[in-house]
């Protein structure tokens, strides 16, 4: 097959049993949402590209990973747009936007299951389209919405049935703190520099915070000698800290403080965390999701000073995962009912009884090709069918049908007005 009609590097076709799993992992999703009160927002594939590349931003979703690209308007203007990154910016915006700071109360919490576009060098469960199942949570500012967030997180996992992994947290302080780290960092690397990668002097300059988390050089000693930041904590940041692990203490929440855990976007403030798989089969590709609280990007888009925290978490990832932790999800394909016409003439009775059950909530399928009765009979095994309903010639004349069930090899034959009451009496209501 030519190269110009197969799915690009770094993509992948979603369909049959794999679509399944989606599937469920989506309808979990949801389920959690619903029991915290959380509501879906869904915003645009793309954004003006100063949503996501904002100020003096030092990250690699930022920096190296964005597809952007410039439109020519009727009216002679070439924004630029970009293809979403993550979530929590557009949803930030769209908060502002609307004003919903004004109208939907004090505190709001959004989800959303959507793809994400990031160019980087594909491999196992890093695609560059990936989908992810983020929560943000908008208003106050309390260690009590954090492990709410951090709760929403566990409730996912724990609902698919993941059992190996652990959750990390660390504070990274407010503003003055960070301004403070920061000052501390540069003295620390300046030395360091001429031996350092690329990305590190940039970072360097744009957030030092960064350099803590470089893939290239995690193992240099300038990174394993850094300073931590807890000696550069203010007294809010400190107390703020010391309240959310009394908080995850209190609801029975284990944790491991990571003093080098930063988070891969800028915006983040105070609290930051990761739950990671301790998996041996998970290997570098560990991080099942991650998230931090954000004080200063509602303000940064025009709207007021607000809190908020989010989280995301890589489907795509967690089906790996799943998978290594030999989870099994239900993905076997079924029908309730399966129409077999036992020739053209019938075709259109089968067709409105589908439809009827189909009305009363039952999954029906039929076949449409006037195979033979063998072959209609095989379709209900491919199938999975749990009744069998069949049209000849003489059910047709007297306005009858006659329904099989598959698992008790029970026979009846009904009127047509009778077909739904057997169908309830032998699958249940729907």
């Amino acid at each position: 097959m030519s190269q110009k009609y197969i799915a690009p590097r770094g993509t992948q076709d979603v369909y049959g049993a794999e679509a399944r799993k989606w599937q469920k992992l989506e309808k979990i999703a949801r389920e959690i949402c619903d029991r915290y009160h959380i509501q879906e927002m869904r915003t645009p594939m793309y954004e003006h590209t100063e949503v996501f590349k904002r100020e003096n931003d030092a990250s690699d979703v930022v920096n190296k990973e964005m597809y952007t690209f410039v439109i020519k308007n009727r009216d002679g203007e070439s924004p630029s747009l970009t293809l979403r990154p993550e979530g929590t910016a557009g949803v930030a915006r769209a908060f502002v936007q609307h004003k919903l700071y004004a109208t939907g109360g004090s505190f709001q919490k959004y989800f959303y299951i959507a793809p994400n576009f990031r160019y980087e060098r594909p491999q196992k469960g890093r695609m560059r389209i990936h989908h992810q199942f983020g929560v943000e949570l908008i208003g106050p500012i309390s260690p009590m919405v954090d492990v709410e967030a951090i709760s929403v997180g566990l409730s996912f996992l724990h609902e698919v049935g993941l059992k190996k992994f652990k959750l990390l947290v660390n504070t990274i302080g407010d503003a003055e703190s960070q301004e403070n780290y920061k000052v501390a960092l540069r003295e620390h690397f300046k030395p360091h520099l001429s031996t350092m990668c690329g990305d590190c002097n940039r970072r360097y300059e744009q957030n030092p915070l960064r350099m803590l988390d470089c893939k290239v050089d995690h193992d240099h000693v300038a990174v394993q000698t850094a300073p931590t930041n807890y000696a550069y904590l203010n007294e809010t940041s400190r107390e703020y800290f010391e309240s959310l692990k009394t908080l995850l203490d209190a609801q029975g929440i284990a944790y491991e403080i990571d003093s080098r855990l930063v988070r891969g976007l800028d915006y983040y403030h105070h609290t930051v965390f990761e739950v990671v798989s301790t998996d041996e089969k998970a290997g570098a590709q560990s991080t099942i999701f991650g998230g931090g609280r954000y004080n200063h990007l509602i303000d940064y888009f025009g709207g007021p000073e607000t809190g908020a925290v989010g989280l995301g978490i890589g489907l795509e990832r967690l089906l790996i995962l799943a998978e290594d932790s030999g989870i099994e999800f239900d993905t076997e394909d079924g029908v309730d009912v399966f129409g077999m016409p036992m020739g053209a003439a019938s075709n259109n009775a089968v067709f409105a009884m589908i439809q009827s059950l189909r009305q009363e909530g039952y999954v029906c399928d039929m076949d449409v090709e006037n195979k033979s009765f063998k072959a209609q009979f095989k379709l209900v095994d491919r199938n999975n069918a749990k009744i069998a309903l069949l049209c000849g010639d003489d059910e047709l004349e007297k306005g009858e049908f006659t329904l099989k069930n598959i698992e008790t090899q029970e026979q009846i034959r009904v009127s047509a007005n009778e077909v739904v009451t057997h169908v309830k009496a032998w699958l249940g209501e729907k």
